[in-house]
Formats: structure tokens, sequence, C-alpha cells
């Protein structure tokens, strides 16, 4: 069975974007968390909340496939630190803090659509 058959996810392309953008997510962010390692202190805040995220992203994404009934739960507390996390990563100049920041935008508006759904 192909994954595109899971009835609740290729029945909801809400669902199946937002499952997308999470992954791409925990991508970008364990990215900018690895580069941020190398960059001192001054990196500590942006390296935990890209570890958090990607942690958060990973869990909603696996509650999704599921069909959870708290994947409505996660979706709101992942929006809020994906919104969190690119406020952080946008103080920074880094490629891996741009790209991480412009993922996690859209991760956080897929995961409040899923928050509201």
């Amino acid at each position: 069975m192909a994954l595109t058959e899971i009835d609740h996810v290729s029945e909801n392309q809400e669902m199946q974007e937002c499952i997308d953008s999470c992954l791409e997510c925990v991508q970008a962010c364990e990215w900018c968390a690895d580069e941020c390692a190398d960059d001192g202190e001054e990196m500590a805040e942006c390296l935990r909340l890209c570890r958090d995220v990607a942690d958060l992203a990973s869990m909603h994404a696996r509650f999704m496939a599921r069909d959870s009934g708290y994947r409505t739960d996660i979706a709101a507390i992942t929006a809020d630190a994906c919104e969190a996390c690119a406020d952080e990563c946008e103080q920074h100049d880094a490629e891996h803090c741009q790209v991480c920041a412009e993922v996690l935008r859209e991760c956080a508006e897929t995961c409040r659509n899923m928050a509201s759904a």
C-alpha cells in the first residue's frame, strides 16, 4: 500500500500539505541547529529552539499520519514554536538561519490551518 493511499491523508489536501511542511521544517531545523552548534554561545538560543521545533514538527507529522485525536492540539503548539524559532532565526544573517526562518513561517501557517480545522 502506497502512503498516498492512507485514506484520512489522501482525502485531506490540507493535512498532506501540513505533513510535508512539517517534514521540511524538521530538515531545515536540524541543519540550522547543526550549523549553530559551530557558532558558539551567541547561537545557543537558535540551536535550542531549532531542536525543539524539529522534535515537535516530527511528532506532529506522526500524529497526523495516524489520525490522532491530539493532532489539532499538537498543531497549535507546533505553530507557536515555529513562530518563536523563526523570530530568533531572522535575527541572524547566516544563510541557514534565513532559510530556516522561511521554512518555519510556512510550517507555522500550515499548522495554524490544521489547528483550526
